[in-house]
């Protein structure tokens, strides 16, 4: 029996309590808190205001890193999408089921999703905006693909409603970031024209597409379905879990006339990179004054990040900053993978902090997981990422556990301190020091040959960890495990 039909046979049962009495008595924490995670695409280190952006206005996420945890050292999981994407609802790198790049691979019917686990719980479910963990249609040449998901389409099927998401409004990849229907002025030196749609559609369902309300500011157009997900829930008193990922500032950028006024002393192109980040701010606003209308932003957890750092600079009006880091998207350097990230739970978190311990997508998962007081039996193991709550509320300034990275060639351990890195698939590798040197300018590798060799071993269990969990070694099921790329019968 894989993992799909397991849970739709069963109730996902609760295991001993996973909260420490001590973080009880603290918190008193609820068992049915609400969730949000909000995620933008390819927003940089530097692309917020209180990280200290010269010209970018993020009033909104200021105000929730000034109230809440600001992560300082958080991390995507990867230095691309997709394979982030897969760490945010799995609690498990990418590397463990396939999804090894953008458009690449697929979440596995015997991987639990936060869907899942939560749905179980009577949750409602819901997704919007972008989705990119497999495609959305069967049909070959649908949705301005690219790469395996255009050659192998039925093989990669996976869409939110196969992965106990309740409610959705989703595309498979990127769409312009105003107007997200149609092909925008400065792409046409690709082929496509303006008049014509770009070419992916936001789906609802099994083969139903969004046709009304889609002009205009992208991130707009994805809260218009998000708040009233959260009022029906709301309405019906019931804890929902609302996974929101903007497609901003991902190409192709653009803002609308109103906020590239608001940058109208910036060059053009610099106008619609932050104008399209600040309308995207003002939704996250608009979010979180629902939910204080609604009265229910004081149980309600609500994360912010971005799926990788910045895409390169100087291309298709890309301005993104990784801030004081070296390196972009693609890259396993600090620019391409320590992104913003910020936490608020107003009715556990009452004075702001700022938080230092390494922290990860991957640990969205066992967080929720612990918040909730809830142990899923159906959860395959190992889980890569660890509770958030022992750094938050405990105070615990070690993470108990490093962050491993591996993509296209790259592979990086970091721990507390420390951090290896390889651009040559292990061949070589450089040692930096993240506390005194987190600009990577000074290779340690040659001084601390101890603290290399040791971390070194530590990656190679972890990438051999990652060749088991491949061959289905994760999965308790009856039948064989899907060790392939090919998704089974069950999720189609």
């Amino acid at each position: 029996m894989n993992r799909r039909k397991f849970l739709t046979s069963s109730v996902i049962a609760t295991g001993g309590a996973i909260l420490s009495r001590s973080l009880l008595a603290k918190t008193g924490a609820p068992s049915r808190p609400n969730v949000i995670l909000c995620m933008t695409d390819d927003q940089g280190w530097g692309d917020t205001g209180y990280n200290g952006h010269p010209h970018l206005k993020t009033p909104n996420l200021d105000k929730m890193a000034s109230e809440g945890v600001r992560f300082d050292r958080f991390y995507s999981a990867a230095p691309v999408c997709s394979p982030t994407r897969g760490s945010c609802i799995t609690g498990r790198h990418p590397n463990r089921y396939g999804i090894w790049f953008a458009m690449d691979g697929h979440i596995k019917p015997q991987e639990l999703t936060i869907y899942e686990a939560l749905k179980a719980r009577g949750y409602a479910t819901g997704h919007f905006g972008k989705w990119h963990l497999g495609t959305l249609t069967r049909e070959k040449g649908a949705q301005n693909r690219w790469g395996v998901w255009s050659r192998k389409p039925r093989e990669h099927y996976s869409p939110p409603w196969v992965n106990g998401v309740e409610a959705c409004f989703v595309t498979e990849s990127k769409v312009p970031t105003w107007d997200p229907m149609k092909t925008p002025e400065h792409w046409k030196r690709k082929g496509n024209k303006e008049d014509k749609p770009f070419g992916n559609d936001y789906f609802v369902g099994p083969d139903k597409i969004a046709r009304d309300n889609l002009e205009g500011d992208d991130s707009r157009v994805i809260m218009d379905r998000v708040v009233p997900f959260i009022k029906q829930a709301v309405a019906v008193k019931k804890s929902f879990l609302a996974v929101v990922w903007f497609h901003t500032p991902h190409s192709p950028v653009l803002a609308g006339p109103k906020h590239l006024a608001m940058y109208k002393d910036r060059p053009e192109h610099e106008a619609h990179y932050y104008g399209c980040l600040t309308a995207m701010d003002q939704q996250v606003g608009r979010l979180r004054k629902t939910l204080n209308e609604l009265s229910v932003s004081e149980d309600t957890i609500m994360f912010f990040c971005s799926d990788n750092g910045p895409a390169r600079q100087g291309k298709k009006r890309h301005v993104g900053s990784p801030g004081p880091f070296r390196g972009f998207k693609l890259s396993l350097l600090e620019g391409g993978i320590r992104v913003p990230g910020i936490m608020v739970w107003p009715r556990r978190i009452k004075q702001p902090r700022v938080v230092k311990t390494p922290a990860c997508t991957s640990d969205y998962v066992p967080t929720i997981y612990e918040a909730l007081n809830i142990k899923p039996k159906a959860q395959p193991t190992p889980l890569d990422g660890i509770s958030l709550l022992g750094a938050v509320f405990r105070n615990e300034t070690k993470r108990a556990k490093p962050i491993a990275f591996a993509v296209h060639g790259q592979i990086a351990l970091i721990d507390n301190r420390y951090k290896i890195y390889s651009r040559n698939r292990g061949k070589t590798y450089s040692l930096y020091d993240l506390v005194d040197d987190p600009g990577e300018k000074k290779d340690l590798a040659d001084k601390r040959p101890d603290i290399l060799k040791s971390m070194k071993k530590t990656l190679e269990s972890w990438r051999q960890s990652c060749d088991d969990s491949l061959q289905g070694k994760d999965y308790k099921t009856d039948g064989p495990s899907d060790t392939t790329n090919a998704a089974p019968a069950a999720k189609t």
